[in-house]
């Protein structure tokens, strides 16, 4: 994805904690399941242009347990999952503008699911 050394900063919240962020900077008064802050581009992207901080994701991890038990998945692949998205959305992949290619995200969200299963990464037991 272009930034082999870079650096993500994580945060594994409650629902109540990911609608304070969800209401403060996107004025949506909701829980949601995930939230990424680019620091590659946008308002804060030229702060330090030195630095390997690509951004911050946040994850409801409440959501995540709920969205899993739904689709019948193990949670730690479901946060997986909504990490895997936050992230594509720091390096810019997009489904929500209308000129979005929600095709190119979901097929490249995808293929890193991919590789983390074929490296061991979803295995409950690693957990």
């Amino acid at each position: 994805m272009g930034s082999p050394d870079g650096e993500l900063s994580i945060l594994l919240t409650d629902d109540a904690g990911i609608e304070t962020i969800n209401r403060a900077y996107f004025n949506r008064p909701r829980p949601t399941n995930v939230i990424s802050f680019s620091m590659m581009e946008g308002e804060f992207s030229d702060v330090n242009p030195e630095s390997s901080m690509l951004g911050d994701i946040v994850i409801s991890v409440e959501t995540a347990v709920r969205e899993a038990k739904e689709a019948g998945v193990p949670e730690w692949e479901r946060i997986a999952e909504l990490l895997v998205h936050g992230l594509l959305h720091i390096v810019g992949y997009d489904h929500e503008s209308p000129d979005a290619d929600s095709a190119a995200m979901e097929a490249r969200s995808a293929r890193l699911m991919e590789i983390l299963d074929s490296e061991g990464l979803l295995d409950d037991s690693a957990a």
